[in-house]
């Protein structure tokens, strides 16, 4: 995953815990990954739990991202567990 950083030089990255249903793991997955800036590290089947990344160029568009993944179907819960925030100066190459 690339670091995206608008003319402002920001960077936002999150981490989150998804509770999905078990059989809907797959289609969860492929859907999550289809989302820009997202990947999946981590995959518990039998509990249905997933480990996602996300980032984006600032924080509204990182947390309509995480809204919208809200609204797949198959996902139960999801969990913020790490946000950071990167901002890059303009003198800072």
């Amino acid at each position: 995953m690339t670091e995206p950083h608008s003319e402002h030089g920001s960077w936002h990255v999150c981490s989150l815990i998804f509770q999905v249903r078990p059989e809907a793991i797959e289609t969860v997955s492929k859907t999550l990954c289809a989302l820009p800036g997202t990947e999946i590290p981590g995959v518990n089947n039998e509990e249905g739990k997933l480990i996602v990344v996300m980032q984006a160029e600032d924080a509204d568009a990182l947390y309509a991202q995480i809204e919208s993944a809200r609204d797949i179907a198959g996902v139960l819960a999801v969990s913020l567990v790490y946000h950071q925030q990167d901002e890059q100066g303009e003198d800072t190459p």
